[in-house]
């Protein structure tokens, strides 16, 4: 699947690149809880798609992150059950489904458009400032 251009097609037919307002928008609810641990989480359950944000545990910085990577389940992987697959299994799969979502939340929240928006500003400060862990950054090089 070619992230980036999932993401340019929505940003462009949505003209925002906010994962709260594309979830919205997609039909996707957005829901807040304890996780027990975990950021957040994204459900399929009947034909209802769902985030789930640990409202208790995700730092404020990090909610447009979160949301992002959730989306990108919900959109990029969107039948495969993350926590079933890294309880009950050893599958790599697990963490081929959690590198995709890291991708396409990297991919959204530092996309071309954003970035020349701001051409004196770093990169790093870029992404520090819509919550991407600098560790993430170097997906974009993948893309």
């Amino acid at each position: 699947m070619d992230v980036r251009k999932k993401v340019k097609q929505l940003v462009r037919k949505y003209k925002t690149d906010d994962p709260f307002k594309l979830a919205d928008h997609l039909g996707i609810h957005v829901i807040y809880g304890d996780l027990g641990g975990k950021l957040g989480n994204y459900l399929k359950y009947k034909r209802s798609k769902f985030i789930i944000i640990d409202d208790e545990r995700t730092p404020e910085n990090m909610l447009l992150f979160v949301c992002a990577h959730e989306l990108g389940h919900a959109l990029c992987t969107p039948t495969a059950n993350t926590q079933w697959l890294k309880t009950y299994t050893m599958s790599v799969n697990a963490d081929k489904v959690e590198h995709t979502a890291n991708k396409f939340a990297v991919s959204l929240l530092l996309n071309e458009q954003y970035v020349t928006e701001y051409p004196d500003t770093s990169l790093y400060d870029l992404a520090a400032s819509r919550g991407v862990p600098k560790q993430f950054i170097a997906l974009l090089k993948e893309m």
